[in-house]
């Protein structure tokens, strides 16, 4: 897993460490220290903790003017043991609401495992975005979890299916991949 790094050719377009209204504002990374572990596994030191011991994130893109946020995950998805979707959005997802942001992608191509417990922050998350017309869209996600994901009724709250797991979203520049998201909605959830 330690070779699993975070996506990074968008790098020249934003850098949460650089973001002065990002909870990662300041951070400093390493490129050769690896201290952060998933069930003893090392993993890459760009990517960035926030609460859970068995996930962590990226937020790869941020754009305020265009009310829109880009986060990759690693790791275990656990909301039955560890509550992780708690952590993720007081810790992350409330902040970035706070500041404008009502347009999430959520990138899952790299999460193993997912564990529901119940719909309830998923369901809070929707509500605090849906009045400006806000959605949450799960790019890539694995189809074992997207299957777990409806089975436990997310999919009502974040737009998740196999049509959004084909969408090869590295050969776009953010602001591209989010035009083509909302130009295509309607015909990749039929």
């Amino acid at each position: 897993m330690h070779t699993i790094e975070p996506y990074w050719k968008w790098r020249d377009y934003y850098r949460a460490e650089a973001d002065e209204k990002s909870p990662f504002y300041g951070r400093v990374y390493s490129e050769f220290e690896y201290i952060d572990t998933i069930y003893n596994y090392y993993i890459h030191p760009q990517w960035d903790f926030f609460g859970s011991e068995t996930l962590y994130l990226k937020l790869l893109y941020v754009n305020y003017n265009k009310h829109v946020a880009i986060i990759e995950f690693i790791g275990e998805w656990n909301d039955c043991r560890a509550n992780d979707i708690e952590f993720l959005k007081r810790d992350i997802i409330d902040g970035l609401i706070e500041n404008g942001i009502y347009k999430f992608v959520l990138i899952g191509e790299n999460v193993l495992e997912f564990f529901s417990d119940c719909a309830d922050y998923y369901e809070e998350w929707y509500d605090d975005i849906k009045e400006q017309n806000g959605w949450i869209i799960a790019l890539h996600f694995r189809e074992h979890i997207i299957a777990e994901m409806q089975q436990a009724t997310i999919h009502h709250y974040i737009q998740i299916n196999e049509k959004f797991s084909a969408i090869n979203w590295r050969q776009y520049k953010p602001l591209h991949l989010i035009a083509y998201l909302e130009a295509h909605q309607d015909k990749l959830l039929s």
